[in-house]
């Protein structure tokens, strides 16, 4: 009895078996043959495709969300980037700027040596400047150590524009032709004049507002003209002679109209002073 039973189990199985893959068969050539699936498979996709949208909508508005992240934060990475190197370039747009005005100095200076034959030069940078002294004194960095003695003539550029005035270890202090006290920078200076003769006077006071040396006590009545040069005499003992000073740029009477007056405009930008040369005797 057991054994047909037995036996009954493996025909229901075969059975089964034959009638799946017969079903499976018959779908696949219905499928097949029709344009569009049976109504309970369609039933099915549609349910299967519905939860797809509903699990991928916010696994996309999740990824989406990574990705916009990420990419904020490579822009401002970058923004970083950007804005550190816009500030190194600024800095070596200043740098330049500075580097090319102090190289432009430092070529006038080269050419200051035929207007001081005879003489050597200390190098000195101005490294005070006051506004409320802007126009009567700097301090360069240069003293005693350096050679640097009271009264020496100072030049920036292609002309002279003072003395030393006070001298200490290591710095000196520099009285600038435009100081209008009484007592400063009274020097002796000669124009030559047309026909190749020689005026002589000596700088009276400054014009802050035409930027003008005024030469005075001017005795010869050699015809001067705008554009004469203008140079140290070496009369008064204290400035060398041949230093170049200046321009004509005016010629007119004193108050009483008894002596001429000489405007002349430095050779020197008195405002504009960084580096200077002291003229020191060989």
């Amino acid at each position: 009895m057991q054994k047909f039973f037995s036996s009954r189990k493996l025909v229901i199985v075969v059975v089964c078996l034959i009638v799946s893959f017969g079903l499976m068969s018959l779908s696949v050539a219905i499928r097949d043959k029709r344009s569009t699936p049976p109504l309970i498979q369609q039933f099915g996709n549609d349910i299967v495709g519905f939860g797809d949208r509903i699990i991928a909508a916010p696994m996309n508005g999740i990824h989406h969300g990574f990705v916009s992240t990420k990419n904020l934060l490579n822009t401002y990475q970058e923004n970083e980037r950007l804005k550190s190197k816009v500030d190194q370039l600024t800095q070596t747009q200043v740098k330049d700027q500075v580097l090319e005005r102090e190289n432009k100095q430092l070529k006038r200076q080269l050419n200051v040596g035929s207007t001081l034959t005879g003489y050597e030069k200390i190098n000195a940078a101005v490294i005070t400047r006051t506004p409320s002294s802007w126009a009567s004194q700097i301090i360069v960095n240069k003293g005693q150590a350096a050679g640097v003695k009271k009264d020496m003539p100072v030049i920036a550029g292609p002309g002279l524009i003072g003395t030393v005035a006070e001298v200490n270890k290591t710095n000196s202090k520099v009285v600038l032709i435009s100081n209008t006290a009484e007592n400063s920078n009274r020097f002796a200076i000669q124009v030559l004049g047309d026909n190749s003769k020689v005026v002589n006077g000596i700088i009276t006071s400054y014009d802050s507002s035409a930027n003008r040396i005024i030469m005075g006590n001017i005795t010869s009545k050699a015809k001067l003209s705008v554009g004469n040069r203008v140079t140290t005499s070496g009369l008064g003992g204290v400035i060398p002679k041949g230093i170049y000073v200046g321009t004509v740029s005016k010629v007119t009477e004193d108050d009483y109209g008894l002596a001429k007056k000489v405007y002349i405009k430095p050779a020197a930008n008195l405002n504009d002073i960084e580096v200077v040369s002291i003229a020191v005797r060989n």
